[in-house]
Parts: structure tokens; C-alpha cells; sequence
């Protein structure tokens, strides 16, 4: 009974000595981490530069539509005054 639970005792030893974690290895998880983090700094300050050139060019073809849409009118109006 002796032998066997020195036995136990021995591959749990073991196994936690593999289990050991190594600084080689944290310091791979580490970089892979601080990668990743700066990745999605990157891809997010991208997006929101892509946002605000989307929503520039949204404003630019709504104030080119509405001046347009004013040139119409004054020159409708132009027309009418014209013809009195």
C-alpha cells in the first residue's frame, strides 16, 4: 500500500512539475496579446477615419443636391418674373 501511494505521490509531482508554466512561453502570450490589442487600435481608428469621410461625402452631395435644388427654384422664379 506503501509502494503505491508513493507512486501516486511521485507522477503528481511530475505532473506538476510540467505543468510549470515558463517565461519563454507567458512572454509569447504576452506579445501575442499586446499584437492583437494594437490590431484593434489600428482597425478601429480606420473605421472611425472611413466613417468620417463617408459622413463628409454624405454632407457634401446633400449641400451639392440642395444648392442645386436652389438654382432650380431661382431660376423657375427668373423664368415667371420674366413672363409677367
Amino acid at each position: 500500500m506503501k509502494k503505491i501511494a508513493f507512486t501516486l505521490i511521485a507522477v503528481s509531482a511530475l505532473g506538476l512539475a510540467a505543468c510549470k508554466p515558463t517565461p519563454a512561453a507567458n512572454n509569447v502570450v504576452a506579445n501575442e496579446s499586446n499584437a492583437m490589442n494594437a490590431a484593434m487600435t489600428d482597425m478601429n481608428a480606420a473605421m472611425a477615419d472611413a466613417n468620417m469621410a463617408a459622413s463628409s461625402a454624405m454632407n457634401s452631395a446633400a449641400n451639392a443636391a440642395d444648392s442645386a435644388a436652389a438654382a432650380a427654384s431661382n431660376a423657375a422664379n427668373t423664368a415667371t418674373n420674366a413672363t409677367k
